[in-house]
């Protein structure tokens, strides 16, 4: 009776160790749910990283960690300067009419209610009129003829995270080191391509080069009767005072500016410096899909989730649905209408992902009207352009076989965790001159609340 009483307390004992394991692991499994999706993203990042830091954007006030041109090294003074300037619409002094003086901006083609892009598929300097929400509502004037219109030709591309490209535009062209090391013989005079023989990188040769493409004028006898002198002044302390209120100088201020304009504050930046919770389960999972089977990683590396890579994915060009315009053979040949390498045809460069979802167009032609859909295109792997030859497609261009799940989850990442809410500290509160801005045409004025 003994041995059957300590057998069955042995017995007992053993069940109800059991019956604790499996509570205990079973309480467990519950808590591992959210678990693996951020540990096996880690783990991934790992794989193809050094660290989760080569992914971490620094701050905008980080001078010493923000790419910078070692001819145009970023100071605070500078910064300041080049913010005001990016949003000045008193820089337009070069208008083909006379009623366009002093009614657009650089800001406005980029600015950050769109994620720095234009808020319409083709952006439009001299020549619109109104905003809208978010850049939506500019339109074409209708005293201006169409010819004499600033109008972009392929979308605007975004001017967040350009500290980490050392080229811009769609084609590349514009960038005198790295990149375009060998392309000197496209620097063609008397075009925008001939600031590449400056010297500079990227930013800071588009800048030169876009102040008179856009029709603004840097003018030294109004700076120095302008408030922005002694904003000069401490930007550009050691240049002589005849060379220091130029238009070289400006756009090296305003190009510092746009390196600062780093969207670090989204969710995804949040994780990365630690934040467990800065991301959703689904977004999560979206990573997961972007780091393995979705091949996202392979052309959109780094902080600013993007390359100095050029790729033939066969999207349209822009078709001009807004004002008419035709697309030149050169701009449809995207890499290769400006090195004039066959090789390089209907190549495009690689964009960065951050704050997408503001703008309802997508692609360089802008043939896309949701995330979504860009993503099913590149699921599908079949080119919608028939220009692009099949020969000239990307070898990376091919059909990924994701589900619609990871499709789904694939779009919370990117519309979400890469989505940095607050870009207006990037925007001044007011300019020095008190123009309104981005623009400043009556509509507009209406439209941002301007007095």
């Amino acid at each position: 009776m003994k041995n059957l009483k300590s057998r069955t307390t042995a017995i007992f004992s053993i069940l109800l160790f059991t019956l604790l394991f499996l509570s205990s692991c079973s309480s467990d499994n519950d808590n591992y749910q959210t678990v693996p999706v951020s540990s096996t993203l880690e783990a991934r990042i790992l794989e193809l990283y050094d660290s989760k830091d080569e992914l971490i954007l620094p701050s905008e006030t980080d001078y010493s960690n923000i790419p910078s041109d070692p001819n145009n090294p970023i100071t605070q003074a500078k910064v300041e300067l080049g913010k005001f300037l990016f949003h000045e619409t008193g820089l337009a002094k070069n208008p083909n009419m006379e009623i366009g003086t002093d009614m657009y901006s650089c800001a406005s083609c980029h600015h950050a209610a769109a994620g720095f892009q234009a808020g319409i598929k083709q952006g439009i300097g001299e020549g619109g009129v109104g905003f809208g929400i978010k850049g939506e509502g500019r339109v074409k004037n209708p005293l201006y003829l169409e010819e004499d219109i600033d109008l972009q030709p392929i979308r605007t591309p975004s001017a967040l995270n350009v500290a980490y490209q050392d080229v811009m535009l769609w084609n590349g062209q514009f960038g005198g080191t790295g990149t375009n090391a060998g392309t000197e013989d496209n620097w063609t005079i008397d075009t925008p391509k001939e600031a590449n023989n400056f010297g500079f990188q990227g930013v800071e040769t588009q800048v030169i080069a876009g102040l008179g493409v856009h029709r603004m004028v840097i003018d030294e006898d109004e700076i120095i009767n302008s408030p922005y002198k002694n904003m000069f002044d401490l930007a550009f302390p050691n240049d002589a005072p005849e060379d220091r209120y130029s238009k070289i100088n400006a756009s090296l201020a305003i190009a510092a500016f746009e390196r600062t304009l780093l969207p670090n504050q989204s969710p995804f930046q949040q994780w990365l410096k630690g934040d467990e919770n800065a991301m959703s389960e689904q977004s999560f999972k979206g990573a997961n899909v972007f780091f393995n089977q979705g091949k996202c990683f392979t052309c959109h590396s780094g902080p600013g989730l993007n390359s100095m890579t050029f790729h033939a994915i066969g999207m349209n060009d822009l078709a001009g649905e807004e004002i008419n315009t035709v697309v030149d053979m050169a701009t449809a040949k995207g890499r290769g209408g400006f090195t004039q390498n066959p090789d390089d045809n209907f190549k495009f460069k690689t964009p960065q992902l951050y704050n997408l979802k503001d703008v309802k167009f997508y692609g360089h032609g802008g043939s896309f009207q949701t995330i979504k859909d860009v993503i099913e295109y590149k699921n599908n792997g079949i080119a919608e352009n028939n220009l692009v030859p099949a020969d000239k497609l990307s070898p990376n261009f091919t059909g990924l076989e994701l589900t619609d799940v990871q499709i789904n989850d694939l779009v919370s990442f990117l519309e979400i965790a890469l989505y940095d809410n607050n870009l207006n500290r990037f925007v001044p509160d007011a300019l020095p001159t008190g123009n309104c801005f981005p623009n400043a045409d009556s509509d507009s004025a209406a439209d941002l609340g301007c007095d």
